[in-house]
């Protein structure tokens, strides 16, 4: 398993470390519910304490992170209600990437998503590759959008997503219908049909909150 919390390469900043830590939270190398050590953390990442706290307050900003008065700092947990509440917001946020991509040249949109399509077809039986294209699908669908805006609000949610498929990862994979659910959401993207793109949108969160909720 790829560790995220090693020594940092580059000078150390407290956007490095947040986005360090980011990534460890979304890869499950620190778990939901677990609790943060300042100097474990700072020993890991090879950085004083300054800069780590102000990277964490980054993340409890984001509210990945939550600060338990006389207890410490926690990652959080994602109960059912907060994976419904993560996909009403990523819902907006890619139904407004894929009103944008609409107006600009959807058909070489929708050719690099049936690309990473593609990819997951061809790893049907890894679970975790598959898991991992499938973030990488709604990750491209809201850079092709060109809003910087709501690339960074879509980074917090997509956290949140991988945090969920990791916690429940066998829930999550037994859906047979993924690659076709995002094969005819790039089909619709790439013929600039908006209101297609924005119904297979919509119901295809409903379908992963029904899968990672288990209900």
């Amino acid at each position: 398993m790829t560790s995220f919390i090693e020594p940092l390469a580059q000078e150390s900043t407290p956007s490095i470390i947040a986005d360090k830590l980011r990534q460890a939270i979304s890869h499950g190398e620190l778990k939901p519910g677990a609790q943060l050590g300042e100097a474990d953390l700072a020993r890991k990442l090879g950085v004083s304490r300054g800069p780590l706290r102000e990277g964490m307050q980054r993340l409890t900003q984001e509210g990945l992170l939550v600060s338990i008065r006389n207890r410490g700092l926690f990652v959080i947990d994602m109960t059912p209600d907060d994976v419904r509440d993560m996909y009403l917001a990523r819902e907006a946020i890619e139904r407004a990437a894929a009103r944008r991509i609409a107006d600009g040249d959807h058909e070489a949109a929708g050719k690099e998503l049936l690309a990473i399509v593609e990819q997951m077809a061809a790893a049907e039986g890894d679970p975790a590759a598959v898991s991992e294209l499938d973030i990488a699908f709604h990750e491209r669908l809201v850079q092709l959008a060109g809003s910087p805006r709501l690339s960074r609000m879509h980074a917090t949610s997509i956290t949140e997503t991988r945090m969920c498929i990791h916690a429940l990862a066998e829930t999550y994979t037994l859906s047979e219908a993924r690659i076709g659910e995002h094969k005819a959401l790039a089909e619709a993207i790439a013929a600039g049909d908006y209101l297609l793109a924005d119904d297979l949108l919509m119901a295809h969160m409903d379908d992963a909150i029904t899968r990672l909720t288990n209900r």
